[in-house]
């Protein structure tokens, strides 16, 4: 369906990821996959035109492709961090797989209506919607770190690829052999990426704690969410362009047939050219971004969405249409490649599944949200109003959410640093109930200032790790010892708090120690409920 941090190397090439053979044999697959899903996602767009031409149910198309995605994908990213992704992977291909072809059938058999043809567009949405964070968590898998920007930019030229391909193969297909064969070929082009991802082997993870429960992991998911600093900056400036830039894509279906008067074929021409100008877009954004950095290459795509949206609103010309097309595909790829780095580097592999199915629920919930409003709003008025308030909120959100800036996850060390000792139990039976975890510190007068300094970030690691009602206190008898503490709800919780403490987080306590009284370290005790036997 995606900065390296400045300094005297320069960045590996744009073309790195290649040389990797999992990487280039999935990536291919994924192209080909795509092209089908493209084809497919223009079939159900122009058939809604034919079945029931009003904005409000061409507009519900894309919701419904997109509503499921915000409903389900943190289920989906919290399965996918505790299954196999690969196997998951495989296995909701397949099911799309048939559904695609169970579509073609139906449409081919004229037995097809909007309703039917809506609750289709949600259940690939939901299908969509478990295959994003998984396939989007696999990608550090396949290149060394240092290649993942690349990776993920490649990644978004790969889609954008298919875009070029797909939309202009389903007009074509539209008209010289029906509607149905759009959603035949998707559901033949899930075959190259089964075959793929039957073939790539991941290797296993050697798992020493159980797994998670869906319901814990989804809230450790969310708790990592909120006391992150860089992935929330991520969030907040996704969902400001998405639900404004929602409207280039919920009116595109009527801006070719009703604004501009075109056909299926035209309506796959400015697909493709939203195609074409993604691929450029892909080969100039190292250039730019190195010249501009990630916020100022988001508001700058952000301006080209809305002039994008200004011309369709205002220009009845289909070469210029097309010529704007081009550059909503430039804009996109700026934006989306970008937000997608940002959230990529600001997780650690534990909980990357969720923080990007996190990410894409704000993604196509702004998506959702802007379409259903959009077709709203243009049924009330007319298509050209809608564009033009789409257009100009884009614009008002630049400078409301310029200080969310990116990349902010680019200078952290996120791998697990495993410099925790394991926690002692005086039986061998695991307690039950939450555990209460005390450290205590030392630290003198010329020292409290820093070291209180440091406190809310180590506190937000706590958190991010599954701690809770954390606190720090000072000795009223004493004021050189303060005790830190916070709860986590098992001790199994803990001991996954052990192994996901990060390189950084590590480095903060070291600096914390550091200001530790002379001859003095910080003292860790576990707390937990007794039982019935302990009395």
């Amino acid at each position: 369906m995606t900065s390296i941090t400045a300094d005297s190397k320069s960045p590996p090439s744009a073309m790195a990821p290649f040389r990797h053979r999992a990487f280039t044999f999935l990536w291919i697959a994924t192209v080909a996959s795509n092209i089908g899903t493209w084809m497919h996602d223009v079939g159900a767009g122009w058939l809604m035109t034919e079945l029931a031409p009003s904005p409000m149910l061409v507009a519900m198309v894309q919701a419904a492709t997109t509503l499921p995605i915000f409903l389900f994908a943190l289920l989906a990213g919290a399965i996918a961090d505790i299954v196999d992704r690969r196997r998951l992977l495989i296995w909701v291909n397949v099911a799309m797989g048939i559904a695609a072809a169970l579509m073609a059938a139906l449409v081919h058999l004229q037995l097809m209506t909007p309703w039917l043809l809506l609750a289709f567009s949600f259940v690939f949405g939901t299908g969509a919607a478990f295959i994003a964070p998984a396939w989007q968590a696999i990608v550090p898998k396949l290149v060394p770190k240092e290649e993942l920007s690349s990776a993920i930019a490649l990644n978004s030229m790969g889609i954008n690829i298919s875009r070029a391909i797909g939309p202009a193969l389903a007009g074509f297909l539209i008209v010289g052999a029906g509607l149905a064969s759009p959603f035949l070929v998707n559901a033949l082009s899930v075959i190259g990426i089964v075959a793929a991802l039957w073939w790539w082997s991941s290797g296993t993870t050697a798992r020493t704690l159980p797994p998670e429960h869906i319901g814990g992991a989804i809230r450790a998911g969310l708790r990592y969410a909120v006391y992150s600093g860089p992935l929330k900056a991520t969030l907040v400036r996704a969902a400001a362009f998405f639900v404004f830039a929602s409207a280039f894509w919920a009116m595109l279906p009527l801006i070719a047939r009703e604004v501009l008067q075109g056909g299926a074929t035209f309506y796959g021409i400015l697909l493709t050219a939203v195609g074409a100008g993604a691929v450029v877009g892909a080969f100039l954004l190292p250039v730019i971004k190195k010249r501009l950095g990630a916020d100022a290459l988001v508001a700058g795509g952000t301006i080209g969405t809305a002039a994008v949206l200004l011309i369709m609103a205002t220009v009845n010309s289909q070469v210029i249409a097309v010529i704007a097309a081009a550059l909503a595909g430039l804009s996109w790829i700026a934006v989306l490649s970008s937000l997608n780095v940002s959230a990529q580097t600001s997780l650690p592999d534990w909980v990357r599944a969720r923080g990007l199915s996190i990410f894409l629920t704000v993604f196509f919930g702004s998506m959702s949200l802007g379409s259903l409003g959009w077709g709203q709003v243009a049924s009330i008025w007319d298509i050209p109003t809608a564009l033009i308030v789409a257009a100009l909120g884009a614009l008002a959100v630049i400078p409301l959410t310029w200080r969310a800036h990116l990349g902010q996850g680019e200078a952290l060390d996120l791998t697990p640093s495993m410099h925790w000792p394991e926690p002692v139990l005086a039986t061998d039976t695991t307690p039950d109930g939450p555990v209460m975890i005390q450290v205590t510190y030392r630290v003198e007068a010329a020292d409290r200032e820093a070291f209180q300094a440091l406190m809310p970030a180590l506190a937000d690691s706590r958190r991010q790790g599954g701690g809770y009602r954390w606190a720090l206190m000072n000795d009223a008898a004493d004021p050189e010892r303060f005790v830190e503490s916070w709860w986590e709800a098992s001790w199994l919780d803990h001991q996954r708090h052990h192994v996901r403490v990060t390189e950084d987080s590590r480095k903060l306590q070291e600096r914390i120690a550091a200001l530790q009284k002379e001859t003095t370290e910080p003292t860790v005790q576990h707390f937990v409920m007794p039982t019935a036997s302990d009395g």
